[in-house]
């Protein structure tokens, strides 16, 4: 509402399902002068708070129709919304219709998204798309020259102060409104087409994509103090949204990525493993059938690195592990569960971030994308998502892996997919023996993973070795053979790899080809 419409006949249109707040509101709505319709629900609610009320319905003298899915689609209700004040035409065209301006309007959306969350069927979902509410808002918010448009109780507050000092809503304010108003329309639609792609997993990467980022919280700051960050949501389940954190300081921007790296690589590996994560990527993991063997296998692998690591627990903490974990400076521990005892136990380190997540997420992957925001451009691709290859997997050397290297080779495998390209980890039937991440050849990755081997005192000889794609070059698989590996697993792919081949069995190795590879740059 604008000083130069409020000596006349003005009106409020107020419909919304949250009450909150709502009666101060339109308190200060009538006493600043204006005369307030609203759907059928929120009369009875304002009548009940003494204030009086007109039914739409009323004011339109047109019911409601189709059980409720035309009520507020009318021209006197958006006429009343879209009327340019500054316009004597339009002004006209409202006596002539008898036609009130509407000069606020207050509305809810129907709870499309939390439904969708919910798990309702495309079908039932159809009756939580809103029509009305979100016209009325894109309406408003389009002549927000001349009408203020409240969509949610947070912003009651500062227009019942401008309405008690001024008597009207300044242009600054009506300008802010609309833009989170337009804001709430994307994500809402944004949400609607989440539900309507998520119906038809089997279609290629959409023409559109509209993302309906909606903010669920700050972070402690970005990758470095001096940036800001934020978590922020899309209509779809998310473990990171979901979890509940039981202590510990404020995630961070990159507390929260780390989060989601060891979470994804314990579920892949499976109940009862632990995996310790640091700037992103695995320092090591263990999958002995027991959570507390496992802890001690993974911090083995690199018990340096693990200082001021992530630790994902793919079970439940019991106080055993957590008196053992409390003594290393963690930043971070995920689990399924934490036992009432050892939740006790790791609240004595007040800072440590403990965090759960829910069991549905453990149990199993749901296809999806997988985007990187990079100066206001978004690359998008589909999750890489399971280990299909695997079962295909074949052996290209003279000598076949037995039953115990090809296990090992499965979980190095997986653990692979997990590390930074270029990625080797060497492994065996236990846990990671080392793993070399992130170099530009990968000849440095085999010749890291196994010093970080023999610095932990870790047996390389008769261990396994993945790499995440292919060796383009013998010299990879040759310096992995003069360490002691037993056996290799990689993509396969090389236009050298008939010399790769020939060069694993001159060493006597058990070399598999998946062809998939698994390179992780994000």
């Amino acid at each position: 509402m604008s000083k130069a419409v409020k000596t006349r006949t003005a009106t409020a249109l107020v419909s919304v399902t949250d009450k909150e707040g709502l009666a101060e509101l339109a308190s200060a709505l009538r006493d600043a002068g204006l005369a307030i319709i609203a759907s059928s629900g929120t009369k009875t609610f304002l009548e009940s708070q003494g204030i009086a009320v007109r039914e739409i319905s009323d004011y339109t003298e047109s019911p409601e129709i189709l059980g409720g899915r035309v009520k507020t689609l009318h021209p006197k209700i958006h006429g009343g919304i879209l009327a340019d004040r500054d316009n004597p035409d339009h002004l006209r065209t409202l006596v002539d219709r008898a036609t009130d301006p509407i000069d606020v309007v207050v509305v809810n959306l129907y709870p499309f998204e939390e439904k969708f969350r919910a798990g309702l069927s495309p079908e039932e979902l159809i009756e939580f798309i809103d029509i009305g509410g979100i016209t009325l808002i894109r309406a408003a918010a389009k002549n927000h020259k001349h009408v203020a448009v409240l969509t949610h109780p947070s912003q009651y507050a500062a227009v019942v102060n401008e309405l008690q000092r001024d008597g009207s809503t300044s242009a600054a304010t009506r300008a802010r409104l609309a833009a989170e108003a337009f804001a709430l329309t994307a994500t809402y639609d944004a949400a609607i087409a989440h539900c309507f792609r998520s119906a038809q997993p089997e279609e290629p990467l959409p023409q559109r994509l509209p993302i309906g980022l909606v903010k669920v919280s700050d972070v402690r700051y970005g990758e470095n103090p001096h940036q800001r960050g934020a978590l922020y949501r899309t209509a779809m389940p998310s473990p990171v949204v979901d979890m509940t954190q039981l202590q510990g300081k404020e995630l961070s921007f990159n507390n929260y990525l780390d989060i989601i790296g060891a979470f994804a690589l314990v579920r892949d590996l499976g109940p009862h493993s632990v995996a310790i994560i640091k700037h992103n990527n695995p320092c090591g993991a263990a999958w002995m059938g027991d959570v507390l063997e496992s802890w001690r296998r993974a911090l083995k692998t690199d018990t340096v690195s693990a200082f001021g690591g992530v630790v994902a627990v793919n079970g439940t903490v019991t106080p055993q592990l957590a008196e053992e974990m409390g003594q290393l400076f963690l930043e971070v521990i995920i689990a399924r569960g934490v036992e009432g005892a050892a939740r006790a136990s790791l609240e004595k380190k007040k800072n440590v971030r403990v965090v759960t997540i829910p069991g549905a997420y453990w149990d199993g992957t749901r296809p999806g994308l997988v985007a990187v925001w990079t100066q206001d451009a978004a690359l998008v691709q589909d999750d890489d998502a399971g280990y299909p290859e695997w079962e295909n997997a074949q052996a290209v050397t003279a000598r076949m892996p037995n039953q115990g290297e090809r296990t090992a080779l499965r979980m190095a495998w997986m653990v692979a997919k997990h590390v930074k390209s270029n990625a080797i980890v060497i492994a065996d039937g236990d846990g990671t023996v080392g793993i070399g991440a992130g170099q530009m050849s990968r000849v440095d990755s085999s010749h890291l993973a196994a010093h970080k081997a023999g610095t932990a005192g870790l047996q390389v000889k008769g261990a396994v070795a993945a790499s995440d794609a292919f060796f383009p070059f013998a010299d990879g698989v040759q310096e992995l053979g003069r360490v002691g590996i037993a056996a290799l697993v990689q993509p396969g792919g090389s236009i050298r790899d008939a010399e790769v081949i020939a060069a694993a069995n001159e060493m006597n190795l058990a070399m598999v080809f998946t062809g998939r590879r698994h390179f992780r740059h994000i």
